[in-house]
């Protein structure tokens, strides 16, 4: 029987005399940073694991030593603008240890920040190619956008900078505009952000008020803590919203899939707060514009009915008879005083009177003489 069997520390010491002739020397290892603490010594521990579409499939406890961590932390931030952190997936350089006492452990002395960077631009990559193919990337496109977006519900951190100048810069603008923000708050960074703003969505759309444009907003920060916003759940959630919606998230040069999907992406929540700004400003000068254009046609009008006065009084003025006759004409009348106008007709011993511009002259006619003897009323000379 004592030959049949070894005790436990002799079955370890052969683990490990096989384990590390395997990998006599580091190796570059790929893995999942599932859990993460730094210990006050200042070692930072880890759990690296590894999943597939069946779930977890490996696992192993890893450390970066004080003497590493102290260097190795802050040139990963560094390039990645992020501190390592859980979910991450990373590329390390390990040395495969294997104690009697502990077991399996993995030393890290390097990490490689592109391999991170990489990782999630792969992942983004992938989701831009999904909502393409479900027709989601133009769907928050086709919503009409209101004139003069009023009610606008904010899906922020409370306590977010960013929220904080957009709400100063929007409520203090210098035309006096007035709009009804309502806040939403939702957990803005961080592998727990997707699911936190998916639920400030589905309370606007639950809100017994319709708002006219939701707002997500969120300060500058680092690439890798943005990251969330490029998560495939929260961009779909966003393309199905009934309300267009804005997002404002980052620096200047930062560009997420949920930017893609909204209706209209700004830089910033300041430059969003401007953006609102704007279409009121737009509207009054399209108002202003509408009513000076009103009021010139008026005018207009106005003017042409003064000048189609003016020639009325001008076409009386002319024909009045006065005037006629202040050019030397002279007006007959008969004794019933109507103007006649011929010779013809008139008979010897019928009272007539002449008007002149400054009088007028009572006559007898004492002879009718007509330039045609076939007018009709001649009578000859009497």
């Amino acid at each position: 029987m004592e030959e049949n069997y070894i005790d436990l520390y002799g079955l370890q010491t052969r683990l490990k005399a096989g384990i590390e002739s395997i990998f006599p020397d580091k190796v570059w290892l790929k893995a999942e940073i599932s859990a993460l603490k730094v210990r006050p010594a200042g070692h930072c521990y880890m759990e690296l694991s590894q999943s597939s579409e069946e779930g977890l499939v490996a696992k192993a406890q890893a450390v970066i030593w004080s003497s590493k961590f102290r260097f190795l932390a802050p040139f990963f931030k560094s390039v990645t603008g992020s501190d390592l952190a859980e979910g991450m997936k990373v590329l390390v350089r390990v040395s495969v240890n294997f104690s009697q006492l502990y077991g399996l452990s993995l030393v890290i002395d390097d990490i490689d920040p592109d391999f991170t960077l990489g990782e999630r631009e792969q992942l983004r990559r992938r989701t831009i190619a999904r909502l393409q193919e479900e027709g989601l990337m133009d769907m928050q496109k086709a919503l009409a956008l209101p004139v003069l977006p009023y009610r606008l519900a904010v899906i922020s951190a409370p306590d977010a900078a960013g929220y904080r100048d957009f709400t100063m810069h929007l409520s203090g603008n210098e035309y006096g505009f007035v709009f009804s923000p309502g806040l939403f708050p939702a957990t803005m960074q961080g592998s727990s952000a997707p699911a936190s703003i998916i639920g400030a969505l589905e309370d606007v759309a639950a809100s017994p008020e319709p708002y006219d444009l939701v707002l997500i907003m969120r300060g500058g920060g680092a690439k890798l803590d943005l990251a969330c916003y490029d998560d495939y759940d929260l961009a779909a959630a966003i393309a199905r919203c009934p309300v267009p919606v804005f997002t404002a998230v980052g620096h200047d040069q930062d560009y997420h899939v949920c930017d893609m999907v909204a209706y209209h992406y700004l830089k910033t929540p300041t430059a969003l707060a401007d953006e609102l700004i704007g279409y009121y400003v737009d509207e009054d000068a399209r108002l202003l514009s509408y009513a000076s254009r009103l009021k010139l046609a008026f005018q207009n009008k106005i003017a042409r009915m003064e000048n189609a006065l003016q020639l009325l009084e001008t076409r009386i003025r002319t024909s009045d008879p006065r005037n006629i006759l202040q050019r030397g004409y002279v007006l007959a009348l008969d004794a019933s005083g109507v103007p006649f106008k011929r010779a013809a007709g008139r008979v010897r011993g019928e009272m007539v009177s002449m008007m002149f511009a400054d009088g007028t002259v009572d006559c007898e006619v004492r002879d009718v003489r007509l330039s045609d003897a076939s007018s009709p009323g001649y009578k000859g000379r009497n």
